[in-house]
């Protein structure tokens, strides 16, 4: 018998003190599961600490740590919004037929006029029928939106979405599980993945819910435990830390000390650090400053003229419509010289001094006094160029530029973009190439190509694409030598390389995402463990 005692007694000597609570409160509950918030009130151990106990235990043998992950829904503004008042599809459907320029004009914001229009059509709750000139927005007798499992007929009206709101709405934060069941309880038929699709339709595109996840923990006590429990234990004050009073009075003789595991792995901390997409700036920054570049700024808000017409692009040119560019209401004097103005429109018009022939119209100076969000930062360089025409000049903009775009996992209308130019006697088209190759080489890319590209404002023009494994070639970004259409109105005599990357693509490479949207979301346990790199 003492034998067989003997490593129950020894194990029972080991255990801290809170261990000894943690396993007594453990055996109280004959085996059931605890998590660490009841375990947390039964002790009087902070929850931290009884998670770090558990852990200690289990270690030992003593106990049962299971581990599950918990995903939690919950409305966003817009989602609350539309859970009260309804679908702005839904709301609107009433109110067709009509033309899709008055039933746009019939709402207060824009947004949600187009919001609406697109999802009448995508749900096919309505189509656009053409009828003496004028498009016609009609409803086609269909208002369900369910997936092809799901008989229509049994379910007249419905739409997922809805449901989803609803429930969701109802809860104010439901666990995923329990959504799971409850959209099955009011429509048997649909299938998980449908409705997986369904929520991530929510989420990703219309962003009217957003998530959240939870590590949820079981303890419980396991046979080894119970054997040690039988045995009896003692619950008695250790010293956690000798201090000078233990040291001065000589009170902790006789008394017993705090065991350390130093095994035993330590709790994770997060230390602060900078945005993994605001360090890819920085690096970006560096490189071109290393490499003998000013960083140069400019105004978000540009003319049309600066924009579009110094950079010969043609006054009807499709990126200038409404439906790719974001215009203002208001416009505002050209700010560039008269002499200046009068060489672009001449350019534009029949090639000014040089062997062109222009775009053959009119130039409108009321098309280049409108105001617009910048669709690119060139706006930018060539003003800081026009203003600065010797050589050399060695410049770059990393900032933010405008366009109509669909959001999917890569286009946002919102996005970053770096612009350098180069304006210097006899600099080469291999100038051009080394410089590029140089970046991306410094940005980790070591497999880099060029294809001939176009673009109104450079010739020769190159697109430029590097090479990943997984993937394959992806194009990051144009350059190319300024046209003498655009150099020659603002005054500059000698070769100007220049070039426009994509930001957001190369740090989605970078960062291994896939969706260009996380790079702005504020999801802290992806920047918690996103890696650092110099």
């Amino acid at each position: 018998m003492r034998g067989t005692n003997t490593p129950k007694v020894t194990a029972e000597l080991e255990l801290t003190v809170n261990e000894k609570r943690v396993l007594l409160a453990l055996g109280r509950e004959e085996g059931r599961e605890e998590d660490q918030r009841s375990l947390s009130e039964k002790t009087g151990i902070n929850e931290d600490a009884v998670m770090q106990t558990a852990f200690m235990l289990a270690q030992k043998g003593l106990c049962a740590i299971k581990e599950e992950k918990r995903i939690y829904y919950r409305l966003t503004e817009e989602g609350k919004e539309y859970a009260e008042e309804g679908l702005p599809e839904r709301r609107r459907l009433s109110s067709l037929p009509v033309p899709v320029q008055e039933f746009k004009k019939s709402f207060l914001d824009e947004r949600e006029a187009n919001i609406s229009t697109n999802w009448l059509l995508k749900k096919g709750w309505a189509k656009i029928v053409e009828k003496e000139g004028s498009k016609i927005l009609t409803p086609t007798g269909n208002s369900s939106w369910v997936p092809p499992e799901v008989t229509k007929d049994r379910y007249p009206g419905l739409d997922v979405d809805e449901v989803i709101l609803e429930i969701v709405g109802d809860e104010g934060e439901i666990e995923e599980n329990a959504l799971l069941s409850k959209i099955k309880r009011t429509i048997p038929e649909i299938r998980d993945r449908s409705i997986k699709r369904f929520w991530d339709n929510l989420i990703k595109k219309r962003i009217l819910l957003e998530l959240d996840s939870h590590t949820e923990r079981k303890i419980a006590i396991t046979e080894t435990g119970k054997e040690v429990l039988s045995h009896g234990i003692s619950v008695e004050a250790e010293i956690a830390q000798l201090t000078p009073e233990f040291l001065r009075t000589g009170s902790w003789r006789g008394r017993k000390f705090k065991r350390y595991d130093v095994n035993l792995p330590s709790k994770e901390v997060f230390s602060a650090k900078i945005h993994p997409y605001q360090r890819i700036l920085d690096r970006m920054r560096r490189i071109f400053t290393d490499m003998g570049f000013i960083e140069i700024k400019g105004e978000v808000v540009q003319s049309a003229f600066w924009n579009f017409d110094a950079l010969f692009v043609p006054q009807d040119h499709p990126a200038r419509e409404m439906q790719d560019t974001f215009y203002l209401s208001a416009k505002k004097p050209i700010d560039a010289s008269e002499e200046l103005i009068k060489n672009v429109k001449q350019m534009h018009e029949h090639g000014g001094s040089l062997n062109s022939t222009g775009w053959s119209g009119e130039w409108k100076r009321e098309l280049g006094e409108e105001l617009l969000l910048r669709t690119h930062t060139t706006a930018v360089t060539l003003s800081y160029l026009a203003s600065h025409p010797e050589p050399p000049v060695k410049v770059f903009c990393i900032d933010r530029v405008y366009r109509r775009e669909t959001i999917d996992p890569t286009h946002i209308p919102e996005f970053d973009q770096l612009e350098g130019i180069v304006m210097d006697k006899d600099v080469t088209f291999s100038n051009l190439l080394g410089c590029l190759l140089t970046f991306y080489n410094k940005m980790g890319f070591p497999s880099i190509r060029f294809r001939p590209g176009y673009f109104p404002y450079t010739e020769p023009s190159v697109e430029v694409e590097v090479y990943m494994r997984e993937r394959g070639w992806i194009e990051l970004g144009g350059a190319g030598i300024f046209r003498e259409e655009v150099t020659n109105p603002i005054g500059v005599k000698y070769p100007v390389l220049a070039w426009g990357l994509g930001i957001g693509r190369l740090a989605m490479i970078s960062l291994g995402l896939t969706d260009i949207r996380d790079l702005y979301q504020s999801d802290i346990e992806w920047l918690r463990k996103a890696r650092v790199f110099r």
